[in-house]
């Protein structure tokens, strides 16, 4: 735990924002091919049966249904099953609104109403319901896209049966693996979180960059923990094996100096493949710390309504810089504003600062996309096949690449968007890169001073829940301390619940803290509520016996009458 001395962060007019530091190139994810390699077995077929019927022009309907192989790869395949479900139905809904509005009117500007507002909508549901990337870009691309596609109200029938077709084979393309590797997400996750801990073990707790590592490790292990927890009421022997390994990440947390990395890292490779899951060799772990996990899983989430409430700053910026986006592509005479509107709807993160990011990624992603698009469209130009093998082959390049960094991802986003608009015929390659190229910088430019503009004013309120509902989880846990005997259930139910807060807590502050032009959080009680709250949780690690008492040399728990 930090020993640093906190001190008050000043208010700020302004922050500096970076350009090269967006840029700069990340680690891939351990995961980096499933999506590509998915993404490719979901378009491929129903692309290449298009083509061998010649009727490429319908390959947007399809693609649309096929895309939905993007999302969940890091969820459980029971949960998985849900949310792939709920995205394609996410996706035929926008996509059934955008079919009908494209047919009622041609209306440019009420055509870009509308996207802008399923933008919107779709923004704020994906971020209530944390359905995980790409999040709702590619949902957002889809119905933009589709609203300026010549539509009749006979054809939408069949249009959404063919994208509803590919969500289907999409949705078993995501399920595949299951058979293979039942529990490969979750073991992922665990392997994750050990490995969290044990780098911040590492560092024992003391030293540069321990408050980092320290954040990144909770932060592991919560989503560890989340992922466990979406499996279900009836875990099974291998997920419950799992949950004591991550216990044993959290004692690790708790004291950093008292652990061994090596040994946190050995179980981490051990989730590897398909083998037995390392047993903990604690029984301590294996009795009464897990009967708080059983109590969580119990506990019903959050309605989706009370998730909405704090992401309106966010939807209407999304919505006011998409409208906006697409009225300044349209008065330029731009033919694709819906190019504009996409790129300001992707911009949108949880404060400026990383809207900031975002912006700086997707200019450069885009205009270096055009670069190579005008370098390969000659060869999609051969014929039907080869613009269909064009398409997967980006398709495969920015799910292998956006994991390094958004912009290197969006090189191959850009051509993969051009060479779709060729599924319905020819087009100028000319025309096309001078019309991305313009509507990507208008896009930009108009949808982060629409962020600038609809500032987060609720961002320092949050803070203060954030910190309240910390205080309170502390001192709950503290209370049971404080009992003669505490039952390990409500023992362990408090613990997590106090972890939970603290990395909800950080992730609250570094929101705020990256808004323009507002107070800065109070960084001074933040800090404090960390230290303290991280205290109380290795007081319940060693109450529960799953640390030596540092008085006494045993397990507090050995040491009862």
């Amino acid at each position: 735990m930090s020993s640093a001395t906190p001190t008050p962060t000043a208010p700020q007019a302004a922050r500096r924002l970076p350009l090269a530091a967006p840029l700069r190139l990340g680690r891939p994810s351990d995961i980096w091919f499933k999506p590509a390699l998915s993404v490719v077995a979901a378009v491929a077929p129903p692309s290449l049966l298009l083509v061998a019927l010649g009727r490429l022009d319908l390959a947007m309907y399809t693609m649309a249904g096929s895309l939905c192989a993007l999302y969940a790869h890091n969820r459980p395949y029971a949960a998985r099953a849900r949310v792939l479900a709920w995205v394609v139905l996410g996706m035929l809904g926008g996509l059934a609104v955008s079919l009908v509005a494209a047919s009622l009117t041609r209306n440019a500007v009420v055509l870009v109403t509308v996207g802008a507002v399923l933008a919107a909508a779709q923004k704020a549901l994906c971020d209530a319901t944390r359905v995980g990337p790409p999040g709702h870009v590619i949902l957002t691309f889809v119905s933009s896209a589709s609203l300026f596609v010549p539509q009749t109200l006979g054809q939408v029938p069949g249009h959404l049966a063919l994208a509803a077709a590919a969500g289907v084979w999409a949705y078993l393309v995501g399920m595949a693996p299951a058979p293979l590797r039942p529990h490969g997400p979750e073991r992922r996750a665990t392997a994750q979180a050990l490995n969290a801990a044990a780098a911040y073990a590492g560092t024992g707790g003391t030293g540069d960059g321990h408050t980092g590592a320290r954040a990144a490790a909770y932060a592991a292990v919560q989503a560890a923990w989340q992922s466990l927890l979406s499996t279900g009421n009836r875990p099974s022997a291998t997920r419950r094996a799992l949950e004591r390994l991550v216990v044993r990440a959290e004692v690790a947390l708790a004291a950093p100096a008292d652990a061994d990395p090596e040994h946190l890292r050995a179980w981490a490779r051990a989730l590897r493949g398909t083998g037995a899951v390392p047993r903990t060799d604690d029984p301590r772990a294996d009795a009464g710390e897990l009967l708080g996990v059983a109590a969580e899983r119990a506990t019903p989430p959050r309605p989706l309504w009370t998730r909405l409430g704090p992401l309106t700053p966010i939807a209407v910026r999304t919505a006011l810089g998409c409208a906006l986006a697409g009225y300044a592509s349209l008065a330029l005479g731009i033919g694709r504003p819906y190019w504009a509107l996409v790129t300001a709807a992707s911009l949108y993160q949880a404060n400026i600062t990383l809207t900031w990011s975002r912006t700086v990624q997707r200019v450069v992603g885009n205009l270096a996309g055009v670069l190579l698009f005008a370098a390969v469209v000659p060869v999609a130009h051969l014929g039907p096949l080869a613009l269909v093998l064009c398409c997967l082959l980006f398709n495969f390049g920015a799910e292998a690449l956006i994991g390094r960094n958004y912009w290197l991802g969006t090189v191959c986003v850009t051509p993969l968007a051009l060479l779709v608009t060729e599924f319905a015929g020819y087009q100028p390659p000319g025309d096309l890169i001078t019309e991305r190229a313009v509507d990507t910088l208008v896009g930009a430019l108009v949808g982060f001073a629409a962020a600038v503009a609809v500032t987060n004013r609720r961002a320092g309120d949050r803070v203060e829940r954030a910190l309240t509902t910390a205080d309170r989880a502390r001192e709950h846990a503290a209370r049971l301390l404080a009992g003669p005997r505490p039952a390990l259930a409500a023992l362990d139910a408090a613990r997590r619940d106090l972890a939970a807060a603290l990395v909800d807590l950080r992730a609250t502050a570094d929101a705020a803290s990256g808004e323009w032009w507002q107070r800065a959080p109070a960084q001074e009680r933040v800090v404090l509520a960390e230290q303290s709250g991280h205290r109380t949780l290795a007081a319940t690690v060693r109450r529960q016996g799953l640390l030596p008492d540092p008085g006494t040399g045993t397990n507090t728990e050995d040491a009862r009458p």
